[in-house]
């Protein structure tokens, strides 16, 4: 007769073997009487979405990713698919009520500000790669509203390639919570913030394995790549060559209405400034619109140029959730501008 008892796991409380039945989540040790919940190392919860976009579908999507100004001209022409194959990357996720209260003030009027109390009690979701995806740029799934299906390995075995997460669950849940704070408080804007606190209730932790088409090509001799999502048929990151004539127009372009908001901008702001005879701060905030427009219109034209030597794809959805370290930087504003002199010269050589 088949024995349906586990009885290699230790009880932490007094190191006594504890029978486990099969499929049982809660045991009781037989010597302390502790009741113990068993997890086991698959405890997260696993699932997968059945791929749903077939090898002509995909082919005709990255066909059709070969198109726009920004691109080179001949790359529908000259590229060649070398490779296209299918793989299931994991993806942690989570769902979960978030609730909680924000205290702080909002601006009255110009002088004064307000007591106010905001509540939220919303479920959101968020999902984040399990392992690292700097080949594939996905960090993010569309995966809410999906059917999902239990894990099952050999299926997805015989259709692609599977990767095991790699990143720590411990981590995952942290970021989790990180991007929940992070949303409820975009709910409403503060002008100050005294007091918040937010909860997370019905917390659901689970694994995700998606499918992902990866499409390599070749262009004169250099290889690039574009990921496909394998549910909904779209482009979620990709690579390509860059177009020149649209790089030097962007150039050209950026230079030609930074420099026009800059001198003329400013004029009229004056004009505008001396004709209603307003002397408060908002007014003067006024001549600080043309330049900021102009020097990001600058600099939206360089970037054009300088990084437009391959283009970099990715989806909205598929960026990831919480960014870090992200900001405006004066020193990195003043290298721009100083690179920019140097690339003008060499590219007019």
């Amino acid at each position: 007769m088949t024995d349906t008892q586990s009885k290699g796991l230790t009880c932490p409380a007094c190191a006594a073997a504890v029978p486990v039945p099969e499929g049982a989540r809660l045991v009781t040790c037989p010597a302390c009487r502790q009741r113990l919940f068993v997890q086991g190392d698959r405890g997260v919860r696993r699932w997968q979405l059945r791929r749903v976009v077939t090898r002509d579908q995909v082919q005709q999507t990255v066909t059709s990713f070969f198109s726009g100004m920004n691109k080179a001209g001949d790359l529908k022409r000259q590229a060649e698919i070398k490779e296209l194959f299918l793989v299931y990357l994991p993806f942690w996720r989570m769902m979960a009520y978030v609730a909680g209260w924000r205290l702080g003030r909002v601006r009255r009027d110009k002088d004064s500000t307000k007591p106010v109390e905001v509540e939220i009690l919303e479920e959101m979701q968020w999902n984040d790669a399990a392992v690292d995806v700097s080949e594939f740029g996905v960090n993010r799934v569309p995966i809410a509203g999906k059917n999902f299906e239990p894990f099952d390995q050999d299926r997805l075995s015989a259709e692609g390639m599977i990767f095991e997460a790699t990143e720590s669950p411990t981590d995952a849940t942290a970021e989790a919570a990180a991007y929940f704070q992070q949303a409820a408080r975009s709910k409403k804007s503060l002008s100050s913030t005294t007091l918040e606190k937010f909860h997370l209730l019905r917390q659901r932790f689970s694994l995700v394995y998606y499918p992902l088409w990866v499409a390599r090509y070749q262009y004169r001799s250099r290889s690039y790549q574009v990921v496909i999502d394998g549910v909904n048929n779209k482009v979620l990151y990709g690579k390509a060559p860059g177009n020149i004539l649209y790089r030097a127009g962007a150039l050209v372009l950026g230079m030609a209405v930074g420099n026009l908001l800059l001198v003329h901008g400013t004029y009229v702001a004056l004009q505008i400034l001396g004709s209603t005879g307003s002397s408060n701060d908002d007014g003067w905030a006024l001549l600080l619109v043309p330049p900021a427009l102009g020097i990001l219109a600058i600099i939206k034209g360089y970037r054009s140029f300088r990084f437009g030597e391959e283009v970099e794809y990715l989806d909205r959805e598929a960026r990831k959730a919480v960014k870090k370290g992200q900001g405006f930087s004066w020193t990195s504003l003043l290298e721009e501008g100083l690179d920019l002199n140097r690339e003008v010269k060499k590219w007019l050589e």
